[in-house]
């Protein structure tokens, strides 16, 4: 079983529609469509922006169904000007950049618990990702991916973010997902197609492109799961 979780529904709807045997469980407020995805037991959801939204719909994936990995896929600000909209990230790690007790002498962006700034994502899974990506002919970078509760659209902010974790990529819930299976020892990947340049710019970019983003990061899930 593989699970999916994108944060609205067109991330991830492209591929809901592909499930074979499609089957709703609801749980609470999040509901989890299950089935086969190209030959291989899936479960979808759209855990809703936000952290919060994210971990919780991970940890009902991961109590109800068991999955052998999670994947966390959808659309993000770029981190740096060398990542264009329409490229792909695929995460060494994820960070959540709005973490930090550093008055209390640790790292920005330590988490608690773990003790981690960087939580880790399946490296063999994360070399599919990236094949799987270039099989599509689309751009790929390999790098951290930064998380936090915040919509990044200016320019200032998104390169405080690069300076504290060399990130290439800035969105809400994959440092969250990441969180959630660490916790539970499963293995997670997240994967983001850009939608912006988060930037003073995003508020028009994102609309214009998310639609396409979204497709990219599905079209790169598909080539996964029928490799």
């Amino acid at each position: 079983m593989i699970g999916l979780i994108g944060a609205m529904a067109v991330e991830v709807e492209a591929l809901e529609k592909k499930l074979e045997g499609r089957r709703e469980t609801t749980i609470g407020m999040d509901t989890f469509v299950s089935g086969k995805l190209f030959g291989q037991d899936a479960v979808l959801a759209v855990c809703g922006p936000g952290k919060v939204n994210a971990a919780v719909c991970t940890q009902k994936m991961i109590t109800a169904f068991s999955p052998d990995w999670v994947l966390n896929l959808g659309v993000a600000g770029a981190g740096t000007e060398g990542v264009r909209i329409g490229d792909l990230v695929v995460a060494t790690a994820a960070v959540q950049h709005d973490a930090d007790t550093s008055p209390l002498g640790d790292p920005v962006g330590m988490v608690s618990k773990v003790n981690l700034v960087e939580l880790p994502c399946d490296e063999e899974l994360r070399a599919r990702l990236v094949a799987a990506a270039k099989k599509a002919d689309l751009t790929v970078h390999e790098g951290i991916i930064a998380t936090g509760d915040q919509f990044i659209h200016d320019g200032a902010t998104r390169a405080r973010i690069h300076h504290l974790f060399n990130a290439l990529a800035v969105e809400m819930e994959g440092g969250a997902v990441a969180h959630a299976c660490l916790l539970n020892g499963v293995k997670c990947g997240v994967l983001r197609s850009i939608s912006d340049q988060a930037d003073g710019h995003s508020d028009m970019d994102y609309p214009t492109f998310t639609a396409l983003a979204a497709a990219h990061s599905q079209q790169v899930v598909e080539n996964l799961l029928r490799a």
